[in-house]
């Protein structure tokens, strides 16, 4: 755990023993683990020159988090930089715990500069593969690192159990200063400039300029089986992540255990994990792994291909490795059979309790739109809406205003359904059908069951979104291309054994339904996680109301909590 600092307390906590063979921890197994988080600016080179980035400990990518279910943890976060910083724990349930979840103005205000936070939180019910990141403005492009959650002792994997474990964070470069950048493009009305280059743990690999020394390699040896944490940190893109000559079994997404299936390529929205089994079968050589745009829309992307290696044991270095084919970058027929091929594990041990009559049915469409912004190049602006409302970030953090009972801060009365019915996915529309903007939510009845419609739709043109719940996780019972019929449709829902997650992609012109409980109270965020899309106010609440039992409601604030 090199690069980490545990910092002393007269609690004692368990120590870890990373070793090459895999993770393994010490006798004293649930316990507090504390982490010292500093974020400051350090010198990264990447491609051909060096620029200061917002980093971690120094770190890009940042520190892993190691912890076992049932553990507390515990991580002091201290901010050295020019910005306002919060971090957000992307999976970690965070019963009652809102506090924790680290949204900047949704259940935080933002650490200061020369201020600390500590966050506090229990891992229950959870195991697998998570990741942690920056949550306030594009600071998420080099802060992030994973979260690795081992099960109970003497819990094994429901899979072959590997020789060793990797960790792979796809991402994206910028050559300058990306928060410059989203300035820029914003004073503007127009998208910001896209990335310089991907990477693959925080390395693009020898195929961009002046970057030979910048790859990633894992050795591996003949016959044995590796366990891949494959997490995609990218700002903006959808990647596929394939191996030249390998196989990958998937065997969880999101920390949720899936049936396992075989492919040769992945697709991995931002904001989601997913968990590979590779056994090295193939002759012994050199063969690069790869990660490109997935994008099935008229929309810029960066297309640049970011490679590592994979290398057998007593390979030398100048064996010139093999590329995997990925699938074409404008491939749906691919991205709607892989995803179709996601199933909970759906085991005894493993249930996938998914909600079979629902209390509350919503229906949110998503549209692009241009309002009018005289000082812009073109005389307008970009922005993003669910239901036609284009979120407002408050100035006060919305759970601290929900706790408190603060008014003026939000309203409840975000709609169910969208004001304008049209063919939401025909012709391209250019009208913004009265998007108006505004700080509203949606009130959820506490245990109560709901069901969300996502719609993509036409309004400027047809595109992914990968949205994120935060606080839960959520089954996708059904997703389909075109409009959603509710009289047709749900009929089709897998309400058996569909894919638990907390992250999900609504295809190009189409819809996904998700399904959870609302049994953790407090304000939980939900939006697109492609940066850009947030920023543009493709984002909204939900506040969960408190229970009536005595763990049922929303804990207290921590004490160094910060304010706005």
């Amino acid at each position: 755990m090199a690069g980490l600092s545990l910092f002393s307390s007269p609690i004692s906590c368990s120590v870890f023993f990373f070793v090459f063979l895999g993770l393994a921890f010490s006798p004293a197994e649930a316990a507090i683990k504390r982490y010292q988080f500093d974020i400051q600016m350090a010198n990264v080179s990447r491609l051909c020159h060096a620029k200061p980035i917002v980093t971690v400990n120094g770190r890009f990518p940042g520190p892993t988090i190691y912890a076992r279910e049932g553990d507390r943890v515990q991580i002091n976060v201290t901010n050295h930089v020019p910005y306002n910083f919060s971090i957000h724990w992307h999976g970690l349930k965070q019963y009652r715990n809102g506090w924790a979840d680290g949204p900047a103005y949704i259940t935080q205000c933002p650490i200061k500069t020369g201020s600390s936070y500590t966050y506090d939180f229990n891992v229950t019910g959870q195991r697998g593969t998570l990741w942690w990141h920056a949550h306030i403005l594009w600071l998420r492009a080099t802060v992030y690192g994973a979260i690795v959650i081992m099960p109970k002792p003497g819990t094994p994997f429901p899979f072959p159990q590997p020789t060793r474990e990797f960790e792979i964070i796809l991402g994206e470069w910028w050559n300058n200063d990306v928060e410059s950048i989203e300035k820029q493009g914003n004073q503007m009305g127009l998208p910001p400039n896209m990335s310089d280059a991907h990477t693959i743990n925080g390395k693009p690999g020898p195929l961009f300029p002046c970057s030979e020394k910048h790859t990633f390699a894992m050795e591996v040896e003949q016959g044995k089986t590796y366990l891949l944490r494959i997490i995609n940190a990218a700002l903006n893109d959808e990647l596929f992540f394939g191996i030249a000559g390998h196989n990958m079994t998937v065997v969880e997404v999101d920390a949720v255990y899936t049936k396992p299936f075989t492919t040769q390529a992945i697709l991995i929205a931002p904001g989601q994990t997913t968990n590979v089994l590779v056994k090295a079968n193939q002759v012994r050589g050199r063969y690069f792994m790869s990660t490109r745009a997935f994008m099935d829309a008229p929309i810029p992307v960066d297309n640049k291909t970011a490679t590592a290696i994979l290398q057998y044991k007593g390979v030398p270095n100048t064996v010139l490795p093999l590329l995997p084919k990925l699938p074409a970058s404008n491939d749906t027929a691919f991205a709607l059979s892989y995803n179709k091929k996601l199933r909970s594990l759906n085991s005894a041990q493993y249930p996938a309790n998914v909600p079979l009559n629902v209390d509350r049915n919503l229906f949110y469409t998503i549209g692009l739109g241009k309002n009018s912004c005289p000082t812009c190049v073109n005389g307008t602006r970009l922005l993003a809406s669910l239901n036609n409302i284009s979120f407002v970030m408050p100035k006060t953090a919305l759970l601290q205003a929900h706790y408190f009972n603060l008014k003026g801060v939000f309203r409840t009365d975000f709609p169910d359904r969208p004001p304008t019915t049209f063919n939401f996915t025909g012709a391209p529309l250019t009208a913004n059908l009265g998007t108006s903007a505004g700080t509203r939510v949606s009130k959820i009845a506490f245990n109560s069951t709901v069901e969300l419609v996502l719609q993509d739709t036409n309004l400027l043109t047809v595109e992914s979104h990968p949205f994120h719940l935060h606080g839960y996780n959520f089954f996708v019972v059904g997703t389909g291309i075109g409009n959603f019929d509710p009289e047709k449709d749900p009929a089709k829902y897998n309400l058996v054994d569909p894919m638990e997650r907390n992250t999900v992609g609504v295809p190009t012109g189409g819809w996904t339904a998700i399904r959870f409980r609302a049994d953790n109270p407090g304000v939980w965020f939900m939006h697109c996680h492609l940066e850009l899309h947030t920023g543009w106010g493709l984002k909204t609440a939900f506040v969960v109301e408190d229970g009536p039992g005595q763990d049922q409601s929303v804990l207290p604030p921590p004490k160094d909590l910060p304010q706005c």
